[in-house]
């Protein structure tokens, strides 16, 4: 089985940018907003492992919030010593893979840069 792939704002945390540039040259990141505090909402043990997600996973931004929220819960309950169920770690453990905490989906996303222009066929740079 292949080695997933890292996403290149875990690349560069790890510093796995810099030893295999070529590797992470073409490889980019959405841009978006910063991820921020935890939601209000969030019972204090899920607002704990929000924090934890924000510093472990650096690359979160603002629109991962929704998914975060689910992993927060789960792991909250888990850090508050609940007993959670083999369904609610199965779904944890595909959010994860979603927030490129583990098999990395999120580094298979290509989006152009905001400052780079698109030169037209016809036009050139508009």
């Amino acid at each position: 089985m292949p080695a997933h792939r890292l996403p290149p704002g875990k690349a560069k945390a790890t510093g796995a940018a810099i030893k295999n540039a070529a590797r992470f040259k073409a490889r980019s990141d959405p841009k978006g907003a910063a991820l921020g505090g935890a939601p209000m909402h969030l019972p204090l043990h899920a607002k704990r492992a929000w924090e934890r997600f924000r510093a472990e996973l650096p690359w979160l931004t603002a629109s991962d919030a929704a998914l975060l929220e689910v992993a927060a819960l789960v792991r909250g309950e888990l850090l508050a010593g609940l007993p959670v169920g083999v369904t609610k770690l199965s779904m944890y453990q595909a959010v994860l893979g979603k927030l490129g905490a583990s098999p990395v989906d999120k580094s298979k996303v290509a989006m152009p840069d905001d400052d780079e222009e698109e030169e037209d066929e016809f036009f050139g740079n508009c």
